[in-house]
């Protein structure tokens, strides 16, 4: 299929950063979910001898968030201690960071990671770029409140210390969550929009940075897919290609997630898992944020793409990169192809 056909089926394909229903992710509702049985379970597992990690991984990857969170709340009131504390306290490395994440409400969870990106030396543009370009702005509104309730300081002011330049500018746009959500598409718009980012990027000597922020970043996604559709038409690259070309850094990075995310956030992702586990050294961190935010967004989409894009299953792929309870739990995560 050539990249034209695959832009034009876009038009109508569902998108991740609108969609709020949990229909593509692999970790579901438990049903006849008893939360005292778990409890008890986790307890026992916890408080004997040794921890029993299989318990865990059972207990914690076969609930969803919401019922993880009764578990939470019951099994401090049961035993007068936090789980969190717990699980920190008797479970150490890339496992340990992997059952709070699972414990932790998912705004809440992307509010710590992007205060682990922005604090210590250096930020870690990857990560904000990552979460900002991939979240709706209903997730990003959450992940704000979490950050307002956890730090006491506004998301917005707190990163404007830490990103600047063009880079700064578009991801303060995004972070407003802000994005424009109507479902209408004005085709004329798009037009003139394609137009505006082929004189701004490839047309001109030097680029326009500011043009390429104002419409990525402030467009709906079905607005901003029609204007892909039309910028392949006046231009022979892909919009992608032109900002890759144009552009380099952070500001690129940015831009193209934001680009590929508009197309379709899966892809992105498997791309990004993809890079977690490729040549030396595995970043965990990386694997474990998208499997855990997107185990009930879009993980089944992400495994689909990851096949199709690397020709093996994302299962396989973390078979043979993790080990040991980590790797098992993410294995749990992932579930196995039908």
């Amino acid at each position: 299929m050539s990249g034209w056909e695959e832009l034009e089926m876009l038009l109508d394909s569902p998108s991740s950063l609108t969609v709020t229903s949990n229909v593509r992710g692999t970790v579901k509702d438990k049903a006849n979910f008893k939360v005292d049985e778990d409890v008890s379970a986790l307890r026992k597992a916890i408080e004997g001898i040794g921890t029993t990690e299989k318990t865990l991984i059972e207990v914690l990857t076969q609930r969803s968030n919401a019922q993880r969170q009764l578990i939470v709340k019951a099994y401090e009131k049961a035993t007068g201690r936090k789980l969190v504390d717990d699980l920190e306290g008797d479970t150490h490395g890339d496992f340990e960071d992997l059952l709070v994440a699972l414990v932790t409400p998912p705004a809440v969870y992307d509010c710590q990671e992007v205060i682990k990106a922005i604090k210590g030396a250096g930020t870690t543009e990857s990560t904000l770029t990552e979460i900002f370009a991939s979240r709706s702005n209903k997730q990003i509104k959450a992940l704000s409140e979490a950050y307002l309730a956890e730090t006491g300081k506004a998301l917005i002011h707190d990163l404007k210390s830490e990103v600047s330049g063009e880079y700064g500018k578009a991801l303060l746009i995004l972070a407003e969550g802000k994005r424009d959500e109507s479902t209408n598409v004005d085709a004329a718009k798009a037009k003139a929009d394609a137009k505006a980012l082929y004189e701004a990027g490839e047309k001109k000597w030097g680029t326009d940075e500011d043009k390429f922020i104002e419409i990525l970043c402030h467009r709906s996604v079905p607005q901003l897919r029609q204007t892909l559709v039309e910028y392949k038409n006046i231009s022979k690259k892909t919009l992608q290609e032109s900002i890759e070309s144009e552009m380099s850094g952070n500001i690129e990075e940015l831009l193209v997630a934001v680009v590929k995310c508009v197309k379709t956030v899966p892809l992105y992702m498997a791309e990004r898992l993809f890079k977690s586990m490729k040549g030396a050294g595995t970043t965990e961190s990386t694997l474990t944020r998208i499997i855990v935010s997107r185990s009930e967004v879009d993980l089944m989409d992400i495994r689909a793409e990851y096949k199709k894009l690397f020709g093996f299953t994302l299962y396989s792929q973390l078979e043979s990169e993790v080990s040991g309870s980590y790797g098992k739990t993410l294995k749990h995560l992932c579930g196995q192809d039908e």
